[in-house]
């Protein structure tokens, strides 16, 4: 009969324990929690409980106990990840299969069948954490700082993969798992001291507040590149492990294999998966069916890779590339997934890693010794490969020291390679420990060394300045928005909204969806666009988006889509709206009443949208003629937020259009005011006109001051539309409570009486 400590012991030693580290209290109480639950697997398996509830078991306790080693880490000012590895190793031969081996076999049983079903969800894990490191590798940050980041990336890759090399074909016979394949281990201990960790080295970066910084962009666009290269080169080198002997055919046929792979997945692979991301969320009713497409998209590019006989890994992480710059992947499906990866199978795959992993093989003198030496080559390499890198790059010392302290991160990447190469045959049990190790305690060392590093390296004025201007376009409201809705008819204030559509999204290459509007609101119906007609409006948005100028890291082509669902337009709307659009555009040929109100399917469109909607009615010349060019735009403001807003829609149409435009701020400083509080309203309504004209400064619009005192806001905006050649009016207003959209008596009286075509931003 087994004999267990009493279990009051047991408790005493867990606080003396934990009270050496401060916040591992919590952690103490989850692990006492997971092993009371093994006590009870410990005697379901040895009653024969099924292989799928002892599996269950497992999963749930490495979910337990990486989720509070990881947020024990964190604390700390460490990667969760390493918390979640620490997990695995505590419960695995080297923690509890130690202290208590009865209680570490019960619950991880050293059984072939069992084992595969675990290793088989920790497969999948990997290929899902590829998908999330695609997805999060910048190409925009890489193209802004490309030629530095790829000097410095392919020195820090060579120098580490050589040494790397030299080190694997030195090793001794008994450390391999084959001694007539020692290419095969020397080319992935190459690897595993080439690649750096993108997520952790991002981490860091972001939280020392460097993510903008002129360092801290290249830090990150080379740790992209090596990623990326330590992946191709994984992958081809996996595909040599099946071969019977590494030859220059074997080599060539895997090289041409993935360049291959590569050059269709970024060409007509990249239009594809855009494509199908957009099918399924325009035309799926059932919940989260982008997430199933990408997940599927994943694994046919991964069983494509493995069918062209390399790695699958290099298929999920290309898969996850391509989803990552698709425009159709909002910010909520990105985080489901995450959310899905990193709970479940972060967890569950770094804990397994922990779980291969057996540190009392280092007690042993010559392999302890050897994995010092492996880690000291393997920093020394990166460090140098770094500093070389950044000098050819034309970085200063300090910066080059910097990079270095970032790239000698492995990190989670290190684990991965490491259970690759474990799983194909490539390295033997030690081999995987020692990388593991070497993963660990080069992760555990970066952070405080990149931080004291980065401390280092001044801020130079240019980049202050620009650091200033970028800080203040992030607040803007117009480099938020992912995707636009159009609804327009046939009619000529239908074309002008179109046009003025095409502009916002070419000026951010946003997709765009136009809905067809028909009479009294009727989509599909009555006065609906006909298909020659839709198509004209189509080319029409993406005409207009080529024509507006874009940011050079963004593409000048817009994705234009045409839906005619049948219903309501304010049904078609509503449906929409959910579906990942962040703004609604509204043209009409009716847009108000005889009164001078609103239309009522205006209304009900617009209050069918869940955000913000721009309301467009054109007047004067843009009825006769929609497209032709405006040469002037007024905006008023008031200094509110929604004002704000059609301030910078303004603007980029007026450097959309190549035109000046007018900023006008209406007060009211009557005299029946106190003298005190009129003297203070002066600077206050200067710096909002001034906080306009700036931004207007920074796109290259010049825009014209004007304030003016002691009239209605009202009849202050049609006077000066009146005063100059205005081809447009921007203004923003927020609805009021009601049945019907009412914008404020200002709104309606220039909504009635403007000569001026008019475009509403609500919200």
């Amino acid at each position: 009969m087994q004999r267990y400590t009493c279990p009051a012991t047991h408790a005493r030693q867990r606080r003396t324990i934990f009270r050496l580290a401060p916040g591992f209290s919590a952690v103490a109480d989850g692990l006492a929690l997971a092993f009371v639950s093994t006590r009870v697997v410990a005697a379901a398996t040895g009653s024969g409980f099924p292989s799928e509830v002892i599996l269950l078991a497992q999963l749930v306790v490495l979910l337990l106990v990486g989720r509070l080693l990881g947020e024990a880490m964190t604390r700390v000012g460490q990667p969760s990840v390493m918390g979640m590895l620490l997990g695995g190793i505590l419960l695995g031969p080297s923690g509890l299969g130690l202290f208590w081996p009865a209680l570490q076999q019960a619950i991880f049983p050293n059984v072939p069948e069992q084992a595969a079903m675990l290793a088989g969800v920790a497969q999948f894990g990997i290929l899902l954490l590829l998908l999330l490191t695609g997805m999060e590798t910048d190409v925009k940050l890489v193209r802004r700082v490309g030629k530095v980041a790829l000097i410095i990336s392919a020195v820090g890759v060579a120098f580490p993969f050589v040494c790397g090399f030299v080190l694997g074909e030195l090793m001794p016979t008994t450390l391999l798992p084959n001694a007539d394949q020692r290419a095969l281990t020397a080319l992935f201990l190459g690897t595993a001291l080439s690649i750096s960790s993108i997520k952790i080295v991002a981490a860091v970066v972001r939280e020392m507040g460097f993510g903008r910084r002129n360092l801290g962009q290249i830090i990150v666009a080379s740790a992209v590149c090596e990623d990326s290269i330590g992946w191709v080169i994984v992958a081809i080198t996996s595909s040599l492990a099946g071969a019977k002997s590494i030859d220059l055919m074997t080599v060539g046929r895997s090289v041409l294999g993935t360049a291959v792979f590569l050059a269709a997945s970024f060409t007509v692979g990249r239009r594809v998966v855009f494509l199908l991301m957009r099918w399924v969320n325009d035309h799926f009713e059932s919940d989260f069916p982008v997430i199933t497409v990408i997940l599927v998209i994943m694994g046919v590019m991964a069983v494509t890779t493995h069918l062209i006989g390399v790695h699958t890994v290099l298929g999920a992480f290309v898969a996850g590339v391509l989803v990552g710059q698709s425009p159709i992947l909002s910010k909520h499906v990105d985080e489901q997934l995450r959310g899905l990866i990193v709970a479940f199978f972060m967890p569950v795959f770094f804990g397994s890693s922990g779980l291969a992993t057996d540190l009392t093989g280092l007690a042993k003198p010559d392999l302890a010794l050897i994995t010092v030496a492996f880690i000291a080559v393997a920093s020394v390499s990166k460090f140098a490969g770094a500093i070389i890198g950044g000098e050819l790059g034309g970085l200063t010392r300090r910066e080059a020291l910097a990079l270095g302290c970032g790239m000698n991160a492995r990190g989670s990447t290190e684990v991965i390679v490491a259970s690759i190469g474990l799983s194909i045959g490539a390295l033997s049990h030690d081999l995987f420990t020692i990388i593991v190790v070497m993963a660990f305690i080069t992760t555990m060392a970066m952070p405080p060394m990149l931080r004291w590093a980065l401390a280092r390296v001044p801020l130079r004025k240019d980049e202050k300045e620009r650091l200033e201007r970028e800080a203040q376009e992030a607040r803007q409201f117009l480099p938020n928005i992912e995707r636009l809705l159009l609804s327009v008819d046939e009619s000529a204030n239908g074309r002008f909204t179109a046009q003025l559509a095409g502009l916002i999204a070419g000026s951010r290459s946003m997709p765009i969806t136009v809905l067809p509007v028909g009479a009294h609101g009727q989509a599909g119906g009555g006065k609906s666009l006909a298909s020659a007609d839709r198509s004209d409006v189509a080319d029409l948005v993406a005409r207009s988006a080529a024509a507006a100028p874009h940011p050079q890291d963004l593409s000048s082509s817009v994705e234009v889509t045409v839906r005619t669902p049948e219903g309501s337009s304010a049904e078609a709307v509503a449906i929409e709206a959910k579906k990942g659009h962040d703004v609604l555009l509204v043209g009409m040929e009716k847009m108000k009443t005889r009164s001078g109100e609103i239309d009522r399917g205006v209304s009900r469109i617009v209050s069918a949208f869940d955000g913000p909607a721009a309301i467009v009615d054109a007047r004067d010349g843009q009825l006769d003629h929609p497209q032709q060019r405006i040469t002037n735009i007024l905006v008023p403001i008031s200094g509110t937020e929604i004002s704000r807003r059609a301030a910078e829609v303004a603007i980029m149409l007026a450097r959309a259009y190549r035109c000046s435009g007018t900023v006008l701020h209406v007060a009211n400083t009557a005299a029946t005011k106190p003298r005190r509080l009129r003297s203070q309203a002066g600077p206050q309504r200067r710096a909002i006109i001034n906080e306009v004209a700036e931004m207007g400064a920074r796109h290259g619009v010049k825009l014209r001051t004007a304030l003016q005192s002691d009239a209605a806001p009202d009849q202050a905006i049609l006077n000066e539309s009146k005063r100059t050649d205005y081809g447009l009016l921007v203004m923003g207003a927020s609805p009021r409570p009601g049945d019907r959209l009412f914008l404020g008596d200002t709104a309606a009286a220039i909504f009635l009486h403007s000569p001026v075509s008019l475009l509403f931003l609500v919200s």
